[in-house]
């Protein structure tokens, strides 16, 4: 059986990817650092869909991508 990934190991994985900091996709994303590493850090376990559609533009990928 497949553990699930959190949203936030899947947003360091893909940021990890695309070779970026967590500084880097805040300001791509338009959002406060904070927010991404408390989201990362699985703080914000769930965070709203307005912030996850920041985070994948932000990462170029569709939100698909983050929550499948």
């Amino acid at each position: 059986m497949e553990e699930k990934k959190t949203i936030g190991e899947k947003i360091k994985k893909w940021r990890a990817k695309k070779n970026l900091t967590q500084d880097a996709l805040a300001k791509t994303a338009k959002m406060p650092y904070s927010t991404i590493a408390k989201i990362e850090s699985d703080i914000i376990t769930r965070p709203s869909i307005q912030t996850v559609q920041k985070i994948a533009t932000g990462l170029n990928i569709g939100v698909d991508e983050l929550i499948k």
